[in-house]
């Protein structure tokens, strides 16, 4: 799955944790969240789908966060679980769902190309943005916080294979939606920088 769905999947699950659990989420973190695994098409030498796509390594990371932040701790779990189990695992598969205990890989084979893909792309993506205005969250993105910056290595995910088809091509059917994201994380990005601006010129 592009990033486009995987951001639209873990803004969707992570909202329905908090509201089910009564919790306030942190926008940018959960953005984060939702792509982390992905984090292996960066590493050198690390295969991917490989172990970052792996429920129980995630299951094992998450259990001292859990134990800190405790039920704070679901949204983010929830989306990055999410990224596995239901995009990755529907679209592409061949995940190393069960590592370290095997490296067998699962789930189907729909292509990440397909229409398919594209068209439940698309609706995820135009259902979170329902979602975002109605709840007033993408209001709040537009707002100065400290987590902001986060928000640049999910602009990173969106930003690159848009401009320069790195580490995968992003077919013009999905063009709208990933420019749209460019846009959304890139404002309050550029919002914290001008407030940091400001407070450095200070005398």
């Amino acid at each position: 799955m592009y990033a486009v769905g995987h951001f639209a999947l873990g803004y969707l699950t992570g909202k329905l944790a908090a509201k089910s659990l009564d919790v306030n989420i942190n926008l940018p973190l959960l953005f984060l969240a939702s792509v982390f695994p992905d984090i292996d098409l960066l590493i050198p030498g690390l295969e991917h789908r490989g172990p970052l796509h792996s429920v129980i390594l995630f299951c094992l990371v998450f259990i001292p966060i859990f134990a800190i932040y405790k039920k704070r701790a679901a949204p983010y779990f929830v989306a990055v679980i999410q990224h596995i189990i239901i995009g990755d695992y529907l679209i592409g598969g061949n995940l190393q769902l069960l590592w370290p205990l095997t490296t067998n890989t699962y789930g189907f084979h729909i292509g990440i190309a397909s229409l398919t893909n594209i068209t439940l792309e698309w609706s995820l993506f135009l259902i979170s943005m329902t979602f975002m205005i109605k709840t007033k969250d993408i209001f709040f993105l537009f707002k100065h916080h400290p987590s902001n910056m986060i928000l640049a290595i999910p602009l990173l995910t969106v930003l690159l294979p848009t401009v320069i088809s790195f580490p995968l091509y992003v077919p013009l059917a999905l063009l709208i939606p990933h420019i749209v994201y460019l846009i959304l994380f890139s404002i309050p990005i550029l919002i914290d920088w001008k407030v940091i601006l400001t407070k450095n010129e200070k005398p």
